[in-house]
């Protein structure tokens, strides 16, 4: 027994440093990965840098035009913003107006004829009274003017439709004012800042392009800002008239069927 107890001492005395020196390579591969995660972490998170310079993230739509107008300066870009707040204003206002005077027409026309076979031309006007639009307003004045007339009624339409032409055309003298307003306020920015580039050249002595280059940039700018002002409501200006002349044009068609109605109605009485 005595024997056995040595010789286990003895085993325990000569593994000892083996097993020690497998724990410190446990404990060094350890550190090892752990300082690799690390690493890896911080390069991932770490910016990446080109030429000692940060890459910033793409800036959003909105951000680059608040500095853009920034940059334009708020003294020629101001008006220039009004002109397109005020043109859109104005432009979206007439689009809703003459979208809410559209008519049926031939709808409106049968209603018409069905109540003067049926009421006369009391039912008629009340039916045109009770509808609204342009159309309906020609067709008002006209059957007002029946016990006159034949031509009376030819006569009153022409001239009613004439004003309810002038106000379909309401508001569009300000839409063309604001698209011939913003180039030429953007213009002038573009002149006053070539003005303050030749100054700062004057006054240096010498050409240089960072000493030009702020007063070319506000020049520009507003020259950029103005053109696409003006094309924004030129786009809308267009579809107003558009719209007007499908409405006149739907104005006088019926005007010449209501005749012909009225016609009708008197040889069949």
């Amino acid at each position: 027994m005595k024997k056995l107890i040595a010789l286990f001492m003895l085993s325990g005395i000569l593994l000892s440093p083996v097993i020690s020196k497998a724990q410190d390579a446990d404990q060094d591969s350890a550190e090892n990965d752990t300082t690799e995660i690390v690493e890896a972490v911080e390069a991932d998170t770490a910016p990446v840098i080109v030429d000692d310079e940060i890459i910033e993230e793409d800036k959003g739509f909105h951000q680059v035009i608040k500095e853009k107008f920034i940059e334009g300066g708020t003294t020629f870009m101001s008006p220039v913003l009004i002109c397109l707040i005020l043109g859109l204003a104005v432009s979206l206002e007439r689009i809703v107006t003459l979208n809410l005077s559209t008519t049926n027409t031939k709808k409106l026309l049968a209603k018409v004829e069905e109540a003067l076979e049926q009421g006369g031309i009391e039912a008629a006007k009340d039916v045109t009274k009770s509808t609204k639009g342009p159309v309906a307003s020609i067709f008002t004045q006209g059957l007002m003017r029946y016990s006159e007339g034949i031509e009376m009624v030819e006569k009153s339409i022409i001239a009613y439709g004439s004003v309810e032409m002038g106000r379909l055309e309401k508001g569009l003298v300000w839409i063309s004012l604001f698209i011939s307003l913003a180039p030429m306020l953007g213009f002038m920015g573009t002149v006053i800042g070539m003005i303050s580039a030749f100054d700062a050249i004057e006054a240096a002595g010498d050409i240089s392009p960072s000493l030009v280059a702020g007063g070319i940039k506000v020049a520009l700018l507003t020259t950029v800002a103005g053109l696409i002002v003006a094309i924004i409501l030129q786009l809308f200006y267009n579809y107003c008239v558009s719209k007007i002349d499908s409405l006149v044009n739907d104005m006088e068609d019926a005007s010449i069927s209501l005749v012909d109605i009225l016609v009708k109605h008197k040889l069949t009485k």
